[in-house]
């Protein structure tokens, strides 16, 4: 082979090597993964409810009842969120409160106390996809229903210790409103008391107050003083109680057990459990199966004892 030809074959060879070489080094670009994207937690908004409450949490009566009750179910339910404002005067004063609750975004709101009734009915008409729950009253509306139990049946067996226990017979009944509530404690009270002892009498003083310590105190030694040596109450705080011990004779408490707050004079107590209420109200709405119904609870519900 002559040196032109054997210069020609190689440049072939080598040009044919360099392009094998070439198509060997074109590896297809790797398509970058897509950026694994972050799961945000997405955070479950809580379940609003709010409590509008006659007096203080800690009145160791009627709103401390209700507050335990608020406890319970926000044990038995995380995921609500609870609102309480205490001592909020019955009328207008009320009725501001109330719609500040259902501005802020409140599904369920619980009036507590007789006096919130109009207020609450009025407010309610304002705010229709809110359920308002009214305590011891007696309108309801389409959004409106109302809640109380037969604390009769309790007050009629504190009656009968009462009865049992007096000496003098005379008893003494410190009562807060001329409202049907009061009234019909009274009168099951009474006949407790005479279903056991026909001779006694029993004795009411009239506050007009719900939560008054000094004034429901004094009522009851005033009671103390015309001869009563047992002391019942319709009232938020433990003072007529505290009456009754300091005199030496006893008590029949009220709203909870205040065996704690006079231990040598309270006998028993009319008892008020209103959290497996709270709680099974409060599945109804979220669960869209709530009804304006007025609810009248009996011993054997639990909700009084």
């Amino acid at each position: 082979m002559n040196s032109k030809r054997r210069s020609a074959v190689l440049v072939a060879l080598l040009v044919s090597f360099l392009l094998v070489i070439t198509g060997c080094g074109n590896k297809p670009t790797a398509t970058p993964a897509p950026a694994e994207v972050k799961k945000e937690e997405v955070t479950k908004e809580k379940f609003k409810v709010a409590y509008v409450y006659v007096g203080p949490v800690g009145d160791a009566g009627w709103s401390y009842a209700h507050d335990q009750g608020r406890k319970f179910l926000v044990d038995k339910i995380p995921d609500v969120e609870t609102t309480i404002i205490e001592s909020v005067p019955e009328g207008a004063d009320s009725e501001r409160v109330i719609t500040q609750l259902a501005e802020k975004g409140n599904k369920v709101i619980f009036t507590t106390s007789f006096g919130y009734m109009d207020p609450t009915i009025n407010v309610a008409k304002k705010y229709p996809d809110v359920v308002f729950m009214h305590n011891s009253g007696y309108k309801t509306s389409e959004n409106v229903g109302t809640y109380f139990g037969r604390i009769y049946q309790a007050r009629y067996l504190t009656g009968i210790v009462a009865g049992k226990t007096t000496k003098s017979n005379t008893i003494g009944y410190v009562a807060a409103m001329p409202i049907p509530e009061v009234i019909r404690g009274i009168n099951a009270f009474t006949q407790g008391v005479r279903s056991v002892n026909p001779a006694a009498k029993v004795k009411v003083v009239w506050t007009n107050t719900w939560y008054d310590p000094a004034m429901e105190k004094d009522a009851a030694k005033s009671l103390l003083t015309a001869g009563a040596d047992v002391i019942a109450q319709h009232q938020d705080t433990p003072g007529p109680m505290q009456a009754a011990e300091e005199a030496g004779k006893f008590g029949v408490g009220y709203n909870m057990d205040m065996s704690k707050m006079a231990p040598k004079a309270v006998l028993t107590s009319a008892v008020w459990n209103w959290g497996p209420y709270y709680v099974k109200t409060v599945e109804a709405v979220r669960n869209k199966t709530w009804k304006n119904d007025q609810y009248w609870g009996a011993m054997s519900d639990g909700i009084v004892d």
